[in-house]
């Protein structure tokens, strides 16, 4: 077989991975994306705010300026035929220091201002060092993504079209405001030399202020691409949906295991379950149900026991035994072994039912004297159809 040359490109180096990633982002991914550092965010926007605050910054400390660097040229001037370089240097170098700040560090916190400010409106408060942690697993290139991405991709497009139009509008304002002050650049020879330099500063200033504020307009649709991007390329495929739920909510065949094992355990402790109960609920011989309800601590009342045949003689065993009161209800208890499971509150289906249950327990217990017991009417007004079809 002959081997391929090198300049052999396969194909598979640009298969989609995304591909089957049609989820949105879920809350969780896009809070971890944004704890390593991935954010949606334009260089374009920092570019322009880096650019547009310190000229602003420059125009307004003109005065300043000025008088700052014509202190430092008279101060130089004046020392060139009474110091000796290489014997006295240090006074200079401190001179040179001082004038440097004085020159320097306002243009430098506007600058660092201006490229805060723009990641703070982009992303907010954002601290992470894990963008800039050695990944030693990208050490090998991989040519294929790293090509898809630069040359043949949505981005790429986009990003060579936004170069083409940066340099077309840098060209066209240097090419208005320049053909604007072109008679007062001619004349400029016979000037000063003061008022040429100011001439040409101000008109340099002012071209990086309007190419500032040009580019600053177009961040703004770049922000928003670099944001449709992002948000592509956190998008999920069905399976990371299902793991990332699973991982949040716990794997369902756990939970399911869990609740089987609840049930075991309140299946086997039967025997102290059925004494506490307020009422069982009997068919009256082949499913019997205990029914457990304290208003203090209960949304509604629990199964708290359940059996059928042999067990349900039991539980009705039990609860004769324990002064449990017993009441036929053949349908209800039928549906409530079926649906119900040992540990459950009862579905709000069977409120008035149950209800209607209760207070008549209450009541035969408190010789009449009780009007419907704890959890009578309680959810009844919904419950009418389905007490109907308990057989109520």
């Amino acid at each position: 077989m002959q081997p391929p040359s090198p300049s052999f490109i396969h194909l598979q180096w640009f298969a989609a991975e995304d591909e089957g990633r049609t989820e949105e982002p879920s809350e969780y991914k896009l809070r971890k994306a944004r704890e390593e550092g991935k954010v949606a965010k334009s260089q374009e926007l920092i570019g322009a705010m880096g650019l547009l605050l310190p000229a602003v910054a420059l125009l307004l400390l003109a005065p300043y300026y000025g008088r700052t660097l014509a202190e430092m040229l008279r101060f130089y001037f004046s020392q060139v035929g009474q110091v000796d370089v290489a014997t006295e240097a240090g006074p200079l170098a401190a001179a040179f220091f001082s004038y440097f700040a004085k020159l320097a560090l306002p243009i430098a916190l506007v600058a660092l201002v201006a490229a805060l400010g723009s990641n703070l409106l982009q992303v907010g408060f954002l601290f992470t060092v894990k963008p800039i942690t050695p990944d030693f697993s990208r050490i090998v290139p991989r040519f294929g993504q790293y090509l898809k991405r630069t040359m043949f991709s949505t981005e790429a497009l986009f990003n060579l079209a936004k170069a083409l139009i940066k340099v077309a509008i840098i060209g066209f304002i240097a090419y208005i405001t320049i053909k604007g002050e072109m008679s007062k650049l001619i004349t400029s020879f016979a000037a000063s030399f003061w008022e040429s330099v100011a001439l040409v500063g101000s008109l340099a200033l002012r071209l990086v202020v309007e190419v500032a504020v040009a580019l600053l307009a177009l961040a703004i649709p770049d922000y928003l691409f670099q944001r449709r991007q992002f948000m592509e390329t956190m998008k999920m495929s069905k399976e990371e949906v299902k793991e990332e739920r699973k991982m949040q909510e716990g794997d369902p065949l756990v939970k399911s295991r869990l609740r089987e094992r609840m049930r075991e355990l309140l299946a086997r402790n039967m025997a102290a379950n059925v004494p506490k109960a307020d009422v069982v609920i009997t068919n009256p011989t082949h499913f019997a149900v205990a029914l457990e309800w304290d208003r203090e601590r209960m949304a509604a009342p629990l199964v708290t026991a359940k059996g059928q045949d042999e067990v349900a003689l039991r539980i009705r065993r039990i609860a004769e035994e324990n002064g449990v009161p017993l009441v036929e209800n053949r349908p209800l208890a039928r549906a409530l072994y079926a649906e119900v499971e040992i540990g459950d509150a009862i579905p709000e289906k069977y409120y008035q039912a149950i209800a209607a249950v209760l207070a008549h327990v209450y009541s035969a217990a408190a010789g009449g004297s009780a009007q419907g017991g704890p959890f009578a009417g309680e959810g009844a007004a919904g419950a009418e159809p389905a007490a109907a079809g308990a057989g109520l």
